[in-house]
């Protein structure tokens, strides 16, 4: 009934950038947060950032000044703009989103697939 598909992950270079993109789509009434998280080998998912529906943003510690997030209300869509990449940051990043739908118009957490991020040094 609702759909998150990411994209814009990728192999670089460290120091290098990339943009994610997750969208979502079917029976969409409104979607509250967009977060994206990412999990490395052998560690725990990680909250990156989040954008809440007034817009309002917060970074992990990780990510503060490097990355920024965004969000396109009209297109149902989140970015993460991605600067000066580490090889830290490597991972499979996911995309959730709180949507209400249009069957139970009740909030439900929805995750995307997941995108592969590798940063080489």
């Amino acid at each position: 009934q609702v759909q998150l598909v990411e994209s814009g992950g990728g192999l670089v270079q460290a120091g290098g950038s990339l943009r994610l993109s997750c969208v979502a789509s079917g029976r969409i009434f409104s979607i509250n947060a967009m977060e994206w998280y990412r999990q490395a080998p052998g560690k725990q998912r990680e909250l990156v950032a989040g954008v809440s529906s007034g817009g309002s943003t917060n970074y992990a510690d990780s990510a503060k000044g490097r990355f920024t997030i965004s969000r396109d209300n009209a297109k149902n869509t989140v970015y993460l703009q991605m600067n000066s990449l580490k090889p830290e940051d490597t991972a499979v990043y996911y995309c959730r989103f709180k949507i209400r739908d249009t069957v139970s118009l009740v909030y439900k957490d929805y995750w995307g697939q997941g995108t592969q991020v590798t940063v080489s040094s």
